[in-house]
């Protein structure tokens, strides 16, 4: 029987120490459908098995254990190794392909330490008001909460490659669509201020709502003024119909439409579709969590699982391009009629079940195009926030006058990754702004990644 995911107190109303409860008890909701035997398994090497991301994220606040917590002694020297991701500064580390070669630490044995961690942190919390240093250490827990809703989506990720409609996912079910969108609106160009206003600071039992409103990664900031040409962007993201006609028009066929990497790709690794479409008797089917469905019976909802490359050969085939990333944010969050900057499409309001299908939608899938028209900009694009991450043709790089706020976490990977903006139906609705920058190398389509167009 699958999981239900518990109706936990709204985490926008709780103190830190509530949150900090509120996304540990999430993640072990998310694998509770699992059997033992899935927790060890690695399907490829850009994935992690459930065990690893269960112990790497309590490996993260052990690290805070250690470095403010005086007397805390280290729960076990080889978990240090094996749940360390990529950060150099803290040791030796298990090479990321090589994290499901092992059968120890057992399950049960991180779950243990998991819980021993939420222990020791639930004390630690209780003694923060006393400290001069307490907004230092809520600042750290804070990203790492943070960091953990990261794993938590990532876990969405792997745990569909590593067993996609076999999981028993507690899926509801979904919207349908009220409209039918289609076209493209005209922006007007001019200066922007690309990126978010404000830092990262989280005073002692800061409200979670206050907290999502002042926190954001550093790779999000400083805002800063940019300048646009007018350009126009497709009111919905590219949907499995329209992705279909170009790959019956030959699309992974004709070189003229691909990056050169992107044809070595389709030659090499033999693309004929986004990741878990399969043909059967000539027709294209899609698997998901609900199971393998028709290509053409979800011609409306937005395409998934296409990498940088593939997004990038639609929009030449169809005479457009993707939208850089000031692009993407000015027609995700301006208001032309006010001339002001939005925190999200379609307001300032935070996200909720009725504006966008991000995690606590709980579909596991994405939905209909036009099955959110409470959540449409002001100038009628349609699901920006929600279903799938879009890319962007910007490459991933600091913000001018950047300023890293955690060593070896956003700030190593600037180099060859491209931008993708607005969440995806994995992502938790405190998680996500419309200023979030998440980065994929241009191949990588095993996360929720689609694309809307540009001219």
């Amino acid at each position: 029987m699958a999981a239900k995911i518990q109706a936990v107190k709204d985490p926008r109303t709780q103190s830190i120490s509530d949150l900090y409860q509120f996304v540990r008890a999430r993640t072990l909701e998310i694998v509770a459908p699992l059997e033992i035997e899935d927790y060890v398994i690695q399907t490829a090497e850009f994935m992690s098995p459930p065990r690893w991301h269960i112990g790497h994220t309590s490996w993260f606040f052990e690290t805070v254990l250690q470095k403010y917590h005086p007397g805390y002694k280290t729960y076990r020297e080889d978990f240090l190794f094996f749940f360390n991701s990529y950060y150099e500064g803290f040791g030796p580390r298990i090479e990321r392909p090589k994290r499901g070669t092992r059968s120890r630490p057992t399950v049960a044995e991180t779950r243990k330490y998991r819980a021993h961690i939420d222990e020791q942190m639930a004390r630690f919390l209780e003694q923060l008001s006393n400290r001069d240093d307490s907004e230092e250490i809520l600042r750290i827990i804070r990203l790492g909460l943070e960091h953990e809703m990261q794993h938590q989506e990532l876990l969405v990720y792997d745990i569909k490659h590593l067993l996609c409609d076999q999981f028993d996912a507690p899926i509801k079910p979904a919207p349908k669509s009220v409209k039918t969108v289609t076209g493209t609106v005209e922006i007007e160009g001019g200066l922007f201020e690309l990126g978010y206003e404000g830092g990262m600071g989280v005073p002692p039992m800061v409200r979670a709502q206050d907290a999502r409103a002042t926190f954001a990664w550093d790779n999000e900031r400083p805002q800063h003024r940019v300048f646009l040409e007018d350009f126009s962007i497709d009111c919905a993201p590219v949907s499995v119909g329209e992705y279909l006609e170009f790959m019956h028009a030959g699309g992974y066929k004709d070189f003229r439409w691909w990056h050169s990497a992107g044809w070595e790709k389709v030659n090499t690794e033999h693309w004929q579709a986004p990741l878990y479409w399969e043909q059967h008797d000539g027709e294209w089917m899609i698997r998901d969590f609900a199971g393998l469905h028709r290509a053409i019976d979800k011609a409306n909802e937005p395409v998934s699982h296409v990498s940088f490359l593939e997004a990038s050969a639609y929009a030449k085939w169809a005479g457009k391009r993707l939208p850089t990333e000031a692009e993407w944010e000015k027609a995700a969050t301006f208001s032309g009629s006010s001339d002001t900057k939005r925190e999200f499409p379609w307001g300032d309001a935070a996200p909720d079940d009725l504006k966008a299908n991000l995690f606590e939608n709980g579909l596991w899938s994405v939905a209909p195009i036009g099955a959110f028209p409470a959540g449409q900009t002001a100038d009628g694009c349609h699901q920006m926030i929600g279903d799938v991450w879009e890319w962007t043709t910007s490459d991933y790089v600091p913000y001018p006058g950047f300023k890293s706020d955690f060593d070896e976490y956003n700030d190593k990977w600037f180099v060859s990754q491209k931008v993708l903006r607005g969440g995806s139906f994995a992502t938790p609705q405190i998680h996500i702004r419309s200023t979030y920058r998440n980065f994929f190398y241009p191949h990588e389509r095993w996360m929720i990644s689609g694309f809307r167009c540009a001219k």
